[in-house]
């Protein structure tokens, strides 16, 4: 006998141009983002039914990514989008256990040479 295991659902590397940041000409510009996505569930139902009715649909979970990074309000803080992103798929997918997000800022103003700056977030259903 085996004990439930989790499932990991990953999200990698979904683009976006958003209107986040600081400074007023990130919020008229806007930049690119990018999002990452580790989701965590009991899929034995969909494994063992081979049915996406009983999976967590990624294609839903881009969708909250969506409506928050490219929604209408705009934020100051990477940190922020984390947050409303990991808030909206708790609520969405009753069977998510476990989540982590991670944003990446790629268009960064600043007067250094830098790839990205990043925000990583978890948060579990108790």
């Amino acid at each position: 006998m085996f004990k439930p295991s989790l499932t990991r659902l990953s999200i990698i590397n979904a683009e976006y141009y958003a209107y986040h940041g600081v400074k007023p000409e990130e919020k008229k510009l806007g930049g690119k983002y990018e999002v990452d996505l580790d989701l965590y569930y009991d899929a034995k139902a969909a494994q063992l039914n081979d049915d996406v009715q009983d999976a967590l649909n990624y294609e839903e979970a881009m969708f909250c990514i969506s409506e928050v990074i490219t929604g209408s309000d705009s934020y100051n803080l990477v940190e922020t989008i984390c947050s409303d992103i990991l808030t909206m798929l708790m609520e969405k997918f009753k069977n998510l256990l476990k989540a982590t997000v991670r944003v990446r800022k790629l268009n960064v103003p600043m007067r250094r040479v830098i790839g990205y700056i990043e925000a990583e977030q978890t948060i579990e259903r108790t």
